[in-house]
């Protein structure tokens, strides 16, 4: 039996692997050696019987070793990167990198693209005239050097392997093992460069993972894969339509926009300039007086982008009003998202286009006070009806029964986003 062959039978008797086996076998899957047959029996005997601290460990340095890594160090101030686990409405970045950069912090932010409900950062950012994805690493340099940060889509050679694995995760139903997932998000900012990490963990009816049990246990994994590569990591635990998420994101740096997004924006912008020896800075005050406005609009043009140019705007909207009068107890995060995706905000597959005018504008959130016939939220697509169903209709199925409408008394407010602090 060869090593690799012998690894894995090893770990479907749920045995711990070692490095150099784990090394071994992720190295021959990125050569071909190993084929997905035989992968797929891996990725489900960690499902199964989960992974050692020492184990995820080496299967995270394999990763990164499989390609490329970018290396900032030579910039001369602290580099720190942001990742979140994705939930619906999430813009954060889209204000977080400048605001962050603003303070002299490099900032360098790889990101993905919306797949199922929840939202993708480079999509949003597509939605800005001109605005090009693509950086050299190179550009990125250059990018930090100028202005202080960037978003872009990551190169193909970091963690090549966490490309095959993500792909086989996703047809072998091992998409949810905790291990695989703190691996692939680890693997990909390790390789990215920063020296210094904040992690937003979502959980709720938005998020990928629903309770706050498996939000911190994804947390604490990932804080520990991060320290073990000597990169500096901390996790805030929070709760949780492509052009209208930038309007938002616009709208809190210039000052104003949702509490919400402004508080979460704060505090994960605080824990970052803290990790960067920064912690007397107000990232309050560069939101207010237009700093963070200004290396947003600096980010955008270096990437081809046209700040000042009109968003795209749907060609189609639809109106849902209030069927009840008191006070909105409750929405749901999760079908909101699933509408957007409905309208043509997000994508069943990687490659697939969206229509970056869709989405689910809200216009009152728990806790206010409604009328009968009020207007709770428009639908916006510009997509063409598919086989003659529209795409409203599949959207309000998806809507139906996400809000409760009752007494005041009934609503208990959330004291904050921010849960817990790892």
């Amino acid at each position: 039996m060869s090593l690799n062959a012998d690894s894995i039978a090893a770990k479907v008797r749920g045995e711990a692997l070692s490095s150099a086996q784990t090394s071994a076998l992720v190295a021959g899957y990125t050569r071909g050696e190993v084929t997905n047959a035989t992968m797929a029996e891996f990725t489900r005997a960690v499902m199964k019987h989960g992974m050692t601290r020492a184990e995820l460990r080496a299967l995270t340095r394999a990763m990164v070793a499989s390609g490329s890594q970018l290396d900032f160090r030579h910039l001369g101030n602290p580099s720190v990167d942001k990742h979140s686990t994705g939930g619906v409405g999430d813009k954060i970045t889209l204000i977080l990198a400048p605001l962050v950069a603003s303070f002299g912090v490099a900032v360098p932010q790889l990101a993905g693209r919306a797949l199922g409900h929840t939202g993708g950062t480079i999509d949003k950012l597509e939605a800005i005239a001109g605005w090009k994805p693509q950086l050299t690493p190179e550009q990125m340099m250059a990018a930090l050097a100028d202005h202080g940060c960037f978003v872009a889509t990551a190169n193909a050679t970091l963690a090549p392997a966490d490309a095959k694995l993500y792909a086989l995760r996703d047809v072998t139903g091992t998409v949810a093992s905790l291990p695989l997932i703190a691996s692939s998000i680890m693997s990909k900012k390790i390789a990215g460069g920063a020296s210094a990490l904040v992690l937003d963990v979502k959980c709720g009816s938005g998020a990928f993972l629903p309770s706050i049990e498996q939000a911190r246990e994804l947390a604490r994994v990932l804080v520990e894969i991060g320290e073990d590569a000597q990169i500096h990591t901390r996790a805030l635990i929070t709760d949780v339509g492509n052009s209208l998420q930038v309007c938002e994101a616009l709208e809190v740096l210039r000052g104003g926009g949702p509490a919400d997004v402004r508080e979460l924006t704060l505090a994960l912008a605080r824990e970052m300039l803290d990790l960067a020896g920064l912690p007397h800075a107000d990232p309050a005050a560069h939101l207010d007086d237009g700093t963070a406005l200004d290396f947003f609009n600096r980010m955008v043009r270096f990437q081809g982008g046209e700040p000042d140019a009109p968003l795209p705007v749907a060609s189609h909207q639809y109106v849902v009003t209030a069927d009840a009068s008191g006070t909105l107890l409750s929405l749901d995060a999760r079908a909101v998202g699933e509408a957007s995706w409905h309208l043509g905000a997000g994508r069943t597959r990687l490659g697939e286009s969206v229509d970056l005018t869709a989405g689910v504008e809200l216009h009152a959130k728990p806790g206010e006070s409604i009328q009968l016939g009020q207007a709770l939220m428009t639908l916006h697509t510009s997509d063409v009806p598919s086989r003659g169903a529209s795409r409203f209709d599949a959207a309000l199925a998806a809507l139906e029964g996400s809000y409760r409408v009752g007494a005041g008394t009934e609503y208990q407010p959330r004291e904050s986003l921010i849960l817990e602090r790892i």
